[in-house]
């Protein structure tokens, strides 16, 4: 593990750690020896536990870096990894850029400071100037995570956007699957299924201002029809209320389209309203006969119980891909069992070793695809989401969080196989395996209409 004073590649001396991080990640304040100025060290921990989609995202972060310069996103300065080095027992990657002295937005909010509506415009004017910047770019560069953690109030009173931990370095394709981040109570709904656009980045802008101006994080604040329902705690300029109300629109359509669009606005007063814009009306999934997923719901908790994927996760690969993957497993069992025939004074002990070592991989294989069910419980008095494994009467790999840490369910497409995620601040859970489109299309939806999203 690292201490203060260790220096990393002969350069790079910490000092201090920074904020809080998940497990694998750590975030120093240090001293680059070769310009003696300080710097920021985050460092990702290549574990056997991590997902690979982190440490894609941990390089995307650093290749998108080094492309940018805007003089409020902390510049680039180097990428390195140690390799067990120093006495670690994992391998380490490090990314190194500027050090902003300042305060997060979110640090000064837990220290209750309460933010003008004038400090506010000028919080959402830098950061919408940013966000021309970003999203102006060939191809554009989605930031997708922010929120007051990720915006310093400089110690030169100017406002820095950090992090870029969930960068996107093009715009969403729909249909297309990508790694999906984000906070919930700042991510749109569009960005945990799968789709983020530039409007993504200005509705987590909005939901930033709202928190700033309430002092609660919008995840706590009342919604209604999906809208985040501020308006009636603040005394501020109606244009300016409506400004924001644009820019958190449930409705991706009804929401500002560019940043661009959205500075000119909060600018000039004017916003342009669609009241007669009717809203999208969505065509009631219904659970598809054959479908052995078991919903069990009242109002104040629903039960799921998902069969493993069976014959349809096998599918997935390409018949050849299958094909190849039988033969090694043959070759396997052949070598295994050729060995056996060196037994010849035990015969019985032969066959019986043969007829076990089958069985076994059967059993194994069947238990995998055919056997394992998945159990989730959302549960709103508790305000408790648990979901577990099971295989015959074994149940295992229990999980369990807050409803209020999780984020709207959404799909990952594999070819003709679908599989429904939920996002959450400890990770993503997966229900199930291999579904049809509108078996988790159905599924998903049981699951929105009971979260009253």
């Amino acid at each position: 593990m690292f201490n203060p004073n260790q220096c990393l590649k002969e350069r790079y001396q910490l000092q201090e750690k920074l904020g809080r991080t998940a497990a694998g990640r750590q975030t120093w304040l240090a001293t680059d020896l070769q310009s003696n100025e300080q710097v920021t060290v985050k460092l990702l921990a290549f574990s056997p536990e991590m997902q690979w989609e982190e440490l894609k995202l941990f390089e995307r972060e650093a290749q998108v870096l080094q492309a940018l310069n805007h003089p409020r996103i902390p510049h680039y300065r180097d990428y390195f990894s140690l390799d067990k080095e120093a006495g670690l027992q994992l391998p380490w990657f490090g990314l190194v850029q500027d050090y902003i002295p300042g305060d997060s937005l979110q640090e000064l909010l837990d220290k209750n400071k309460r933010f003008s509506e004038e400090q506010v415009r000028a919080i959402a004017t830098q950061v919408l100037d940013i966000l021309i910047y970003l999203h102006e770019l060939s191809p554009p560069v989605l930031h997708r995570d922010i929120k007051p953690s990720n915006l310093i109030f400089g110690k030169d009173k100017q406002i820095y956007l950090v992090d870029f931990g969930a960068v996107q370095a093009q715009a969403a394709v729909t249909g297309v699957t990508f790694t999906v981040v984000g906070t919930s109570g700042y991510a749109p709904l569009e960005q945990f299924w799968g789709r983020a656009v530039a409007a993504s980045d200005l509705y987590a802008l909005g939901a930033t201002l709202i928190h700033l101006l309430t002092g609660t994080a919008p995840a706590d604040l009342p919604q209604k029809e999906g809208r985040i329902y501020f308006r009636d705690r603040l005394s501020l300029d109606s244009h300016f209320i409506a400004w924001i109300e644009q820019m958190t629109e449930i409705v991706l359509e009804k929401r500002f389209s560019t940043a661009k669009q959205a500075m000119k606005s909060l600018i000039s007063g004017h916003i342009h309203l669609s009241p007669t814009a009717p809203h999208p009306t969505r065509i009631k999934a219904y659970k598809p006969s054959g479908s052995w997923i078991k919903i069990n719901k009242s109002r104040e908790q629903i039960e799921l119980t998902i069969p493993a994927p069976g014959i349809r996760k096998i599918t997935q690969y390409s018949w050849v891909g299958a094909i190849f993957a039988c033969y090694v497993i043959f070759l396997v069992i052949f070598a295994a069992v050729s060995q056996l025939f060196f037994l010849e004074e035990t015969p019985g002990l032969k066959w019986t070793l043969t007829v076990l070592a089958l069985l076994t991989a059967f059993i194994s294989l069947l238990g995998k695809f055919f056997g394992e069910k998945t159990h989730v419980l959302f549960d709103r008095n508790r305000n408790l989401f648990k979901l577990e494994r099971q295989t015959a009467f074994f149940k295992y790999g229990r999980q369990q969080q807050a409803i209020t840490d999780i984020g709207n369910p959404f799909l990952v497409n594999r070819g003709s196989i679908y599989e429904v995620r939920i996002p959450s601040t400890q990770g993503t859970y997966k229900l199930g395996g291999a579904l049809g489109e509108h078996e988790s299309t159905w599924l998903i939806q049981e699951i929105l209409d009971w979260l009253n999203l």
